[in-house]
């Protein structure tokens, strides 16, 4: 048991180094290191919840790819990354800018919770406020029918 464990313990542990094969690798370790920080910050866009650096997408290894060749070529970080953003969008970004265009992407959770805070508040005031209904009191020839229907019950 403690065996099969530990396999298993290491096989998810190791998952995602997994997804840099080895010829994607550059041999320049300083190169590598940069190409594997960028891969961290871009989405896989076909899993869309991983970076490329985890993802074992073919559109995530050649975005990895991509991004060697542009760092190869002499690209810093920045030119690296904006030429990867011009191609895919804001999108491609697992931390997308702070803009305009993103800003229901930033600011629409936290005011979708807000809002429905502030719905529950006023839910539970007026709900303390509004006041016990009680029906108004019966009419003599309401009260007269009731009886009647109730002296119809109590006979066998």
């Amino acid at each position: 048991m403690r065996t099969l464990l530990a396999a298993l313990l290491l096989a998810f542990s190791l998952g995602p180094a997994f997804a840099v094969e080895p010829e994607e690798m550059l041999d320049d370790p300083a190169l590598e290191a940069r190409a594997r920080e960028i891969s961290k910050e871009l989405r896989c866009l076909v899993c869309q919840n991983q970076s490329i650096d985890d993802s074992n997408a073919g559109l995530a290894r050649d975005l990895r790819v991509l991004v060697r060749e542009r760092l190869t070529a002499g690209d810093s970080n920045e030119d690296a990354l904006r030429y990867i953003v011009d191609r895919y969008g804001d999108f491609v970004l697992l931390r997308p800018p702070v803009s305009p265009r993103t800003y229901a992407l930033w600011f629409g959770p936290s005011l979708l919770f807000v809002i429905a805070g502030l719905g529950l508040v006023v839910f539970f005031r007026r709900r303390q406020a509004a006041p016990a209904e009680t029906p108004p009191p019966l009419t003599g020839e309401e009260r007269a029918r009731l009886e009647t229907l109730m002296d119809e019950d109590r006979k066998p």
